[in-house]
Protein backbone atom coordinates (compact mmCIF):
# COMPACT_ATOMS: atom_id res chain seq x y z
CA UNK A 1 0.00 0.00 0.00
CA UNK A 2 2.98 2.88 0.82
CA UNK A 3 5.15 1.30 -2.58
CA UNK A 4 1.71 2.25 -4.43
CA UNK A 5 0.80 5.66 -2.45
CA UNK A 6 4.30 6.80 -2.94
CA UNK A 7 4.65 5.47 -6.70
CA UNK A 8 1.42 7.81 -7.70
CA UNK A 9 3.35 10.75 -6.20
CA UNK A 10 6.46 10.09 -8.68
CA UNK A 11 8.50 8.33 -6.91
CA UNK A 12 10.30 4.99 -8.03
CA UNK A 13 9.78 2.64 -5.08
CA UNK A 14 11.32 -0.89 -4.70
CA UNK A 15 9.81 -3.09 -1.77
CA UNK A 16 12.13 -5.70 -0.06
CA UNK A 17 10.57 -7.75 2.39
CA UNK A 18 13.82 -8.35 4.12
CA UNK A 19 17.60 -7.55 4.90
CA UNK A 20 18.94 -9.90 1.78
CA UNK A 21 16.15 -8.20 -0.71
CA UNK A 22 16.82 -4.71 0.91
CA UNK A 23 21.08 -5.37 0.11
CA UNK A 24 20.13 -6.77 -3.19
CA UNK A 25 17.75 -3.12 -4.17
CA UNK A 26 20.72 -0.80 -3.07
CA UNK A 27 23.44 -3.23 -4.51
CA UNK A 28 21.38 -3.16 -8.27
CA UNK A 29 19.83 0.78 -8.26
CA UNK A 30 20.92 4.24 -6.71
CA UNK A 31 19.14 4.45 -3.67
CA UNK A 32 17.90 8.29 -2.31
CA UNK A 33 15.85 6.91 1.02
CA UNK A 34 15.51 3.72 3.37
CA UNK A 35 12.10 3.45 4.71
CA UNK A 36 12.73 1.02 7.32
CA UNK A 37 10.09 -0.94 9.07
CA UNK A 38 11.20 -2.04 12.42
CA UNK A 39 8.84 -5.17 12.58
CA UNK A 40 10.16 -7.67 10.03
CA UNK A 41 9.56 -11.59 10.11
CA UNK A 42 12.55 -13.04 10.15
CA UNK A 43 15.37 -10.18 10.76
CA UNK A 44 15.76 -7.14 13.66
CA UNK A 45 14.93 -3.60 12.00
CA UNK A 46 17.46 -2.11 14.69
CA UNK A 47 20.32 -4.33 13.27
CA UNK A 48 19.43 -3.32 9.49
CA UNK A 49 19.61 0.30 10.42
CA UNK A 50 22.84 -0.30 12.05
CA UNK A 51 23.96 -2.04 9.17
CA UNK A 52 22.95 0.90 6.45
CA UNK A 53 24.42 3.94 8.65
CA UNK A 54 27.66 2.16 8.50
CA UNK A 55 28.02 0.77 4.94
CA UNK A 56 26.51 4.92 3.51
CA UNK A 57 24.81 7.65 4.42
CA UNK A 58 21.11 6.79 2.68
CA UNK A 59 18.41 8.50 4.73
CA UNK A 60 16.60 6.33 6.39
CA UNK A 61 13.46 6.88 8.18
CA UNK A 62 12.37 3.92 10.94
CA UNK A 63 8.53 3.15 11.15
CA UNK A 64 7.75 1.38 14.07
CA UNK A 65 4.12 0.29 15.51
CA UNK A 66 5.44 0.86 19.23
CA UNK A 67 4.67 4.07 20.60
CA UNK A 68 7.08 4.45 23.72
CA UNK A 69 10.61 6.34 23.05
CA UNK A 70 13.18 3.44 23.18
CA UNK A 71 12.72 2.67 19.70
CA UNK A 72 12.55 6.49 18.49
CA UNK A 73 15.78 7.05 20.83
CA UNK A 74 17.47 3.76 19.67
CA UNK A 75 16.92 4.58 15.68
CA UNK A 76 18.26 8.05 15.89
CA UNK A 77 21.05 7.30 18.12
CA UNK A 78 21.68 4.79 15.22
CA UNK A 79 21.77 7.48 12.52
CA UNK A 80 17.70 7.79 11.08
CA UNK A 81 16.75 10.83 10.09
CA UNK A 82 13.17 10.16 10.74
CA UNK A 83 10.60 8.62 12.60
CA UNK A 84 6.89 7.61 12.28
CA UNK A 85 4.71 5.28 14.67
CA UNK A 86 2.19 3.92 13.16
CA UNK A 87 -0.91 3.94 11.94
CA UNK A 88 0.55 7.24 10.28
CA UNK A 89 -0.64 9.46 7.10
CA UNK A 90 0.42 8.49 4.54
CA UNK A 91 0.45 12.13 3.53
CA UNK A 92 2.38 12.86 6.13
CA UNK A 93 4.82 10.56 5.07
CA UNK A 94 5.39 11.79 1.95
CA UNK A 95 5.96 15.30 2.97
CA UNK A 96 8.48 13.91 5.46
CA UNK A 97 10.52 11.98 2.38
CA UNK A 98 10.19 14.70 0.44
CA UNK A 99 11.48 17.37 3.24
CA UNK A 100 14.38 14.45 3.97
CA UNK A 101 15.09 14.31 -0.17
CA UNK A 102 15.09 18.33 -0.37
CA UNK A 103 17.98 18.27 2.69
CA UNK A 104 20.07 15.98 1.00
CA UNK A 105 19.56 16.97 -2.51
CA UNK A 106 22.99 18.34 -3.19
CA UNK A 107 24.78 15.81 -1.17
CA UNK A 108 26.73 13.81 -4.36
CA UNK A 109 27.77 17.48 -5.70
CA UNK A 110 29.20 18.62 -2.22
CA UNK A 111 31.04 15.37 -2.29
CA UNK A 112 32.43 15.96 -5.97
CA UNK A 113 33.22 19.06 -4.80
CA UNK A 114 35.27 18.53 -1.10
CA UNK A 115 37.78 17.16 -3.16
CA UNK A 116 38.44 20.24 -5.12
CA UNK A 117 38.40 18.97 -8.90
CA UNK A 118 39.70 20.71 -11.54
CA UNK A 119 37.75 18.89 -13.98
CA UNK A 120 34.97 16.04 -15.36
CA UNK A 121 35.69 14.01 -18.40
CA UNK A 122 32.84 12.05 -19.95
CA UNK A 123 32.55 9.99 -23.21
CA UNK A 124 34.66 12.35 -25.56
CA UNK A 125 34.41 15.25 -23.32
CA UNK A 126 36.64 17.01 -20.86
CA UNK A 127 34.88 20.12 -19.13
CA UNK A 128 37.49 22.30 -17.37
CA UNK A 129 36.33 24.01 -14.28
CA UNK A 130 38.52 26.75 -13.86
CA UNK A 131 38.47 27.67 -17.24
CA UNK A 132 34.88 26.67 -18.14
CA UNK A 133 35.69 25.41 -21.06
CA UNK A 134 34.41 22.14 -22.89
CA UNK A 135 36.70 20.12 -25.17
CA UNK A 136 36.40 17.00 -27.15
CA UNK A 137 39.60 14.68 -27.29
CA UNK A 138 39.69 15.86 -30.86
CA UNK A 139 40.11 19.25 -29.76
CA UNK A 140 37.22 20.39 -30.41
CA UNK A 141 36.06 23.22 -28.33
CA UNK A 142 32.11 24.09 -27.58
CA UNK A 143 31.51 27.57 -26.13
CA UNK A 144 28.62 27.36 -22.91
CA UNK A 145 26.47 29.76 -21.46
CA UNK A 146 27.19 30.82 -17.91
CA UNK A 147 23.53 28.98 -17.48
CA UNK A 148 24.68 25.37 -19.40
CA UNK A 149 28.39 25.24 -17.58
CA UNK A 150 26.49 25.37 -14.09
CA UNK A 151 24.13 22.59 -15.60
CA UNK A 152 26.55 20.45 -16.94
CA UNK A 153 28.46 20.78 -14.01
CA UNK A 154 25.80 20.13 -11.75
CA UNK A 155 25.27 16.85 -13.82
CA UNK A 156 28.53 15.86 -13.42
CA UNK A 157 28.48 16.53 -10.01
CA UNK A 158 25.95 13.88 -9.69
CA UNK A 159 26.27 10.94 -12.34
CA UNK A 160 23.66 8.69 -12.90
CA UNK A 161 21.20 10.16 -10.29
CA UNK A 162 17.85 11.62 -10.82
CA UNK A 163 17.70 15.00 -10.41
CA UNK A 164 14.63 16.88 -10.00
CA UNK A 165 13.90 20.44 -11.58
CA UNK A 166 13.73 22.33 -8.26
CA UNK A 167 17.50 21.09 -7.58
CA UNK A 168 18.96 21.69 -10.87
CA UNK A 169 17.56 25.36 -10.34
CA UNK A 170 18.98 25.45 -7.13
CA UNK A 171 22.75 23.84 -7.98
CA UNK A 172 22.45 25.94 -11.22
CA UNK A 173 21.41 29.24 -11.03
CA UNK A 174 23.69 31.02 -8.90
CA UNK A 175 22.48 34.16 -7.57
CA UNK A 176 20.33 34.67 -10.66
CA UNK A 177 16.60 34.51 -8.70
CA UNK A 178 15.42 35.13 -11.90
CA UNK A 179 15.70 31.38 -13.27
CA UNK A 180 12.74 29.65 -13.59
CA UNK A 181 11.76 25.98 -13.27
CA UNK A 182 10.50 25.59 -16.86
CA UNK A 183 13.65 27.50 -17.95
CA UNK A 184 15.71 24.31 -17.27
CA UNK A 185 13.77 22.19 -19.38
CA UNK A 186 15.25 25.02 -22.18
CA UNK A 187 18.42 24.98 -21.23
CA UNK A 188 18.89 21.29 -21.26
CA UNK A 189 17.30 21.12 -24.90
CA UNK A 190 19.99 23.43 -25.70
CA UNK A 191 22.92 21.50 -23.56
CA UNK A 192 21.74 18.53 -25.60
CA UNK A 193 22.38 20.04 -28.50
CA UNK A 194 25.85 21.08 -28.38
CA UNK A 195 26.95 17.17 -26.12
CA UNK A 196 24.65 14.81 -27.67
CA UNK A 197 25.54 13.03 -30.90
CA UNK A 198 22.07 13.04 -31.82
CA UNK A 199 19.94 15.46 -29.45
CA UNK A 200 16.49 14.10 -30.53
CA UNK A 201 17.65 10.77 -29.19
CA UNK A 202 19.84 11.45 -26.07
CA UNK A 203 21.77 9.24 -24.39
CA UNK A 204 23.61 11.63 -21.89
CA UNK A 205 20.76 13.86 -20.34
CA UNK A 206 18.44 11.06 -19.82
CA UNK A 207 14.76 12.51 -18.62
CA UNK A 208 12.70 10.65 -15.97
CA UNK A 209 9.55 11.33 -16.73
CA UNK A 210 7.26 13.11 -14.04
CA UNK A 211 10.68 13.37 -12.04
CA UNK A 212 13.44 15.03 -14.01
CA UNK A 213 17.04 14.34 -15.44
CA UNK A 214 19.89 12.14 -14.92
CA UNK A 215 23.43 12.05 -16.38
CA UNK A 216 23.64 8.61 -18.23
CA UNK A 217 27.10 8.19 -18.19
CA UNK A 218 30.46 7.40 -16.37
CA UNK A 219 32.49 10.56 -14.67
CA UNK A 220 36.05 10.67 -13.92
CA UNK A 221 36.68 14.01 -11.43
CA UNK A 222 40.01 15.03 -12.65
CA UNK A 223 42.35 16.97 -10.18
Amino acid sequence: MVADYLSDYDLRVTGAADGSSMREAIARDVVDLVLLDLKLSSEDGMTLARELRESSNVPIIILTGRKDDVDRIMGLELGADDYLTKPFNLRELLARIRAILRRTQAHPVAVAESREPQAFRFGVWELDLRSRRLTSNGGERVELTHAEFALLAAFLGAPERILSREQLLELSRGNDENVFDRSIDVQILRLRRKIEADPSRPKLIRTERGVGYFFNAQVEAVG
